[in-house]
């Protein structure tokens, strides 16, 4: 057996032991995805803008911490 050989079935052992690579797989253009991503941006930035006005008293907010109350 030659070294050659040997790295040859190592590449292909090495290759077996990879994850496949799935990839976007969403069926969206690049532009679909955009619009998509942007909407969802939206939406997180007018909720959160809610919780600001509504006293942010879901989570998240200052003093709401695992260390809150400790000195």
């Amino acid at each position: 057996m030659t070294r050659g050989d040997q790295r040859e079935r190592d590449r292909q052992r090495a290759q077996a032991r990879r994850p496949v690579a799935k990839g976007r797989d969403d069926g969206l253009t690049p532009e679909q995805r955009r619009e998509r991503d942007a909407k969802a941006l939206q939406e997180k930035a007018a909720r959160k803008a809610a919780q600001a006005a509504g006293g942010g008293d879901a989570k998240g907010g200052k003093g709401a911490g695992k260390n809150a109350g400790k000195k």
